[in-house]
């Protein structure tokens, strides 16, 4: 009898990393859509030349590295980064700022730290971070949402595709004419002006719970997010310790005082909430690996996001939260790891 030796690994995976990446992309078209559809063409542009920068950046690297670019290339790691930090930028966004973001996250957050498998933080929440530090004037130029009786000026295509490629509005239009204060931006600073949260309401931006337009892109996001939970491209734990942990502490807070305390539907429905919990806190590099440091990693980040919310500086909060839990990481992972067939926690056999 002739035995055929085999290397390792023995078993091959049921999916690999591609076919993960490619499923979240596939998840993220909804929402894309409906981005599309209530912040204009922006979105499109951005997309696109953070996907340019983050491909090429991605096989600059590998080449640097002295490894094949096509084996980094293939795994499609680098789209999503850009397809994250395109959800996170205003819909008119100068491309050397979307460049900015794209290179740090896929140069600085990815690869200075060894590549896919290796890096500590999330790279499209570095590299978002990067920029809205660098930029904040111009990463504040949010439009108001496609509705009919909101009243603002629409750019129209080939005027987004100016501004996005050279920083310029037309003659006749300015900044103010253009841009809105998003809900998170008009919440945080109506409370700091002894305004109550019904006040802020009349707000013709806000919707049933939170910001109108944010609504449906949340359940969009919400939609892609439960197809890659019944795909079991991730776990449970994340996204319901995240929501968990950010939707606890402001329902309380809005049964104490609801009218100096947001209500847990508004902080659900507006920013990048749902987004977090299903698509960037579940990066299965940066995130917490145990089952029981999992659920802990995304209660950080809720609790974060609220109380960055409540009492920082930033309207939204999502990506210092994950950065800031990125950190904790290896600690959560210490301390919930589960134990060792036959042994006991803490002690031997």
């Amino acid at each position: 009898m002739e035995f055929v030796r085999r290397e390792a690994p023995y078993l091959a995976p049921k999916a690999d990393v591609a076919s993960m990446m490619l499923q979240v992309l596939v998840a993220l078209i909804p929402a894309a859509l409906a981005h599309v559809w209530y912040f204009g063409p922006g979105f499109l542009l951005n997309l696109i030349i953070a996907s340019i920068f983050c491909v090429g950046s991605e096989a600059l690297m590998m080449r640097m590295r002295g490894r094949d670019p096509s084996i980094a290339l293939a795994d499609y790691s680098a789209l999503v980064t850009a397809a994250l930090l395109a959800f996170a930028l205003p819909s008119l966004t100068p491309w050397w700022i979307t460049a900015t973001g794209a290179l740090f996250a896929v140069i600085v957050a990815k690869h200075l730290y060894g590549g896919i498998g290796f890096n500590i933080f999330n790279p499209a929440m570095a590299g978002y971070v990067v920029i809205l530090v660098a930029f904040p004037m111009e990463m504040n130029l949010w439009v108001a949402p496609r509705m009919g009786d909101i009243d603002y000026v629409n750019l129209t295509v080939l005027q987004t595709v100016v501004y996005t490629l050279s920083g310029t509005l037309p003659d006749a239009l300015g900044f103010d004419a253009i841009s809105r204060a998003t809900p998170l931006d008009a919440m945080q600073s109506g409370l700091r002006t002894m305004r109550t949260y019904a006040e802020i309401r009349t707000n013709p931006m806000m919707g049933d719970f939170g910001g109108r337009g944010w609504e449906w892109i949340g359940n969009f996001f919400a939609i892609g997010g439960t197809w890659l939970l019944v795909k079991k491209i991730i776990r449970w734990q994340i996204p319901a310790g995240v929501l968990a942990g950010l939707l606890v502490p402001a329902g309380l807070m809005f049964i104490f005082d609801a009218s100096t305390n947001a209500s847990p539907g508004f902080h659900l429905f507006s920013g990048a909430t749902i987004l977090c919990a299903f698509f960037i806190a579940t990066d299965p590099v940066s995130a917490a690996t145990s089952p029981k440091g999992r659920f802990v990693y995304g209660v950080g980040i809720g609790f974060l996001i609220y109380a960055i919310r409540k009492w920082g500086s930033f309207a939204d909060g999502v990506a210092f939260a994950v950065l800031l839990m990125n950190m904790a990481t290896p600690a959560i992972d210490y301390i919930t790891r589960p134990p060792i067939v036959g042994h006991k926690r803490g002690g031997r056999d």
